[in-house]
């Protein structure tokens, strides 16, 4: 099924303002990186602060070896999944693709408030408060939003009928 198919059956394709407005309201996403040579694509749930409208801040926690780390360090390229889903007919989802870096530690600094993560599991916050964390910026190139806010068949109230 295509985005065609999807709006013509309601679907709505969402406009940069939506598509900011959803971001700012949402603090969890899906990372997307390349796999190594040819392999399947790394994914990785992520909390995220939103820098409107450019970026996202991504704090990735824990030290040592990550390959999420090695991965995004070599990435030219990515992509992040941010999706709601209260109903079944009620739902939003925007995939943005870009560029990511790691920020440096002095950067980091500089940006304080602008950076900090607005929610996280506990238990991620609690090694976070080690110091074993590296800041990332997602820099979004391209953006695209869909959402569908309708009732499900037999349940469409026509204007005028009050609803019997």
């Amino acid at each position: 099924m295509t985005v065609d198919d999807l709006t013509e059956h309601g679907a709505e394709r969402m406009d940069d303002e939506a598509i900011a407005s959803f971001l700012s309201s949402q603090r969890v996403g899906v990372l997307g990186l390349p796999g190594e040579e040819g392999g399947a694509p790394a994914m990785r749930p992520l909390s995220f602060a939103f820098d409107d409208p450019d970026g996202l801040y991504l704090l990735y926690v824990g030290g040592g070896e990550s390959r999420k780390r090695d991965l995004s360090d070599r990435a030219e390229s990515a992509r992040f999944l941010v999706y709601s889903a209260e109903t079944a007919f009620n739902w939003r989802s925007v995939l943005l693709t870009g560029s990511i870096e790691r920020v440096s530690p002095s950067t980091a600094e500089t940006l304080g408030e602008e950076t900090h993560l607005p929610w996280q599991p506990d238990l991620l916050g609690a090694v976070g408060e080690r110091g074993d964390t590296s800041l990332y910026r997602f820099a979004i190139d391209e953006r695209a939003g869909l959402r569908h806010a309708g009732l499900p068949e037999g349940f469409d109230v026509q204007a005028g009928d009050g609803g019997s």
